[in-house]
């Protein structure tokens, strides 16, 4: 059986941590930031966490395994 192939656009956008976590970036962050507050911007720069339901389908994207 081949190797599976990681997904391209998974591996850009998420990343491993030490425990197994998946770290993710918040959407909403690219542009029009005129109209939103400086707490709910500054709150979309930090680092958030894939749930425990999606992190399944992005550890097969990522060719990680469960």
């Amino acid at each position: 059986m081949p190797k599976m192939k990681t997904n391209s656009s998974a591996k850009k956008r998420f990343s491993l941590t030490g425990t197994g976590k998946i770290k993710r970036k918040h959407a909403f962050k690219n542009h029009i930031l005129t109209k939103k507050e400086k707490k709910r911007k500054g709150n979309l720069a930090k680092a958030g966490f894939v749930s425990k339901e999606d992190t399944g389908n992005v550890k097969f994207m990522l060719a990680i395994g469960k």
